[in-house]
């Protein structure tokens, strides 16, 4: 050997190699906390979604009413109008059933490997860097 420590720098058993794949033991636990980021995110914007196709079609309905007309008529210009926004109502109903699972399951998983110990870093050797460590101040 060429005299320095193999604990200090590790043996050639836990290096990793070129070309292996390492694989994470947590399972579920590492896609749950973007699962729950990206549904919670998908839930506000179709709510947004929703209350904004909500007061365009009541503004619609009022602006179809002023006439005299009534925007529950069987006419074709009433039904265009009930219409306007159907499907980006369902659309959005349906992305925010969607994202409030994914939030819900990444919430209960997350939940669940809550008390799960993280794995242990092989390269961490104990040592705590700060800003000034790191700046060379």
């Amino acid at each position: 050997m060429d005299g320095r420590d193999t604990e200090d720098f590790g043996t050639a058993d836990t290096r990793e190699q070129p070309g292996e794949e390492v694989r994470d033991g947590r399972g579920l636990a590492r896609f749950a906390r973007p699962a729950l980021i990206a549904g919670s995110v998908v839930v506000v914007v179709c709510v947004a979604l929703l209350v904004i196709i909500f007061f365009l079609d009541s503004f619609n309905a009022t602006v179809y009413s002023v006439g005299g007309k009534d925007v529950k008529d069987a006419t074709d210009e009433a039904r265009a109008i009930r219409d306007t926004y159907a499907a980006a109502k369902v659309g959005g109903i349906i992305f925010l059933i969607l994202g409030a699972v994914a939030a819900l399951a990444g919430g209960f998983v997350l939940y669940r490997e809550r008390n799960t110990a993280a794995p242990i870093d092989e390269d961490d050797d104990g040592q705590d860097w700060d800003y000034e460590d790191l700046a060379g101040e």
